[in-house]
């Protein structure tokens, strides 16, 4: 009887392992901003477009309205056990150009608390161009709720 307690108490233990193991974060990044190293390259009032594309690559989504920007965007998301998918972090890296095809801004957007918050920005011009769609893109995290998902579907 002591040989089959042992094994019993072995068997719980490893039981409990694993159902710790499976309540562990797993982290997921999904898109693509490029590194500041990377973004040092570009040269605002001098870079064209194909030095950007040169230098960062393409982006994922341009401006919708003028196609004067170019959008990088990346995101990382928590999934944690049976739960849905949570974001816990996006950055929006934006850069636009005059109608020549010159660079004339280039800036990194982050989000807190529901907000967006500039992280850096090279601007030659004081006029922000933009604004509305990062705002878009950043501001619906969170508004979202499950009932509203289950009625709509």
């Amino acid at each position: 009887m002591g040989r089959l307690g042992s094994r019993m108490r072995q068997g719980a233990l490893l039981l409990v392992v694993v159902a710790l193991a499976a309540c562990t974060a797993i982290y997921r990044d999904h898109g693509y901003v490029p590194r500041e190293e990377d973004l040092a390259k570009v040269v605002v009032g001098t870079s064209t477009r194909e030095d950007v594309a040169r230098a960062v690559g393409r982006p994922s989504s341009t401006g919708l309205l003028t196609g004067g920007a170019w959008y990088y965007v990346g995101s990382r998301f928590r999934h944690y056990g049976m739960r849905a998918p949570q974001e816990v972090d996006r950055q929006v890296v934006a850069i636009s150009f005059t109608e020549d095809g010159v660079v004339e801004n280039v800036e990194r957007f982050g989000l807190e608390d529901g907000q967006v918050v500039v992280l850096s920005r090279r601007v030659t011009d004081s006029n922000i161009k933009g604004l509305s769609f990062l705002r878009q893109l950043l501001g619906n995290i969170g508004n979202i709720s499950a009932g509203q998902v289950l009625n709509e579907s």
